[in-house]
């Protein structure tokens, strides 16, 4: 499954997928960036990872291919 992450570098705010070294868009605000990133992911059926300035995860989505197998 294919990762978007949401974080903060170099006084900008990135969206990337996983892997790539390369951001392929940049914002001014979180809230611009998470936006478009959940966009992204819910087009591609992908997760999201949303990041705090901080570099740890905020909140993770998922949307698409849930692997989960525990019903409820």
């Amino acid at each position: 499954m294919t990762t978007i992450e949401t974080f903060h570098e170099d006084n900008i705010w990135k969206n990337r997928r996983q892997g790539d070294s390369v951001a392929f868009a940049v914002f001014d605000t979180k809230a611009e960036a998470v936006a478009a990133g959940r966009e992204v992911a819910i087009r591609e059926g992908a997760e999201h990872v949303i990041k705090n300035l901080d570099g740890r995860i905020a909140e993770k989505n998922s949307y698409g291919n849930d692997p989960r197998t525990i019903p409820g």
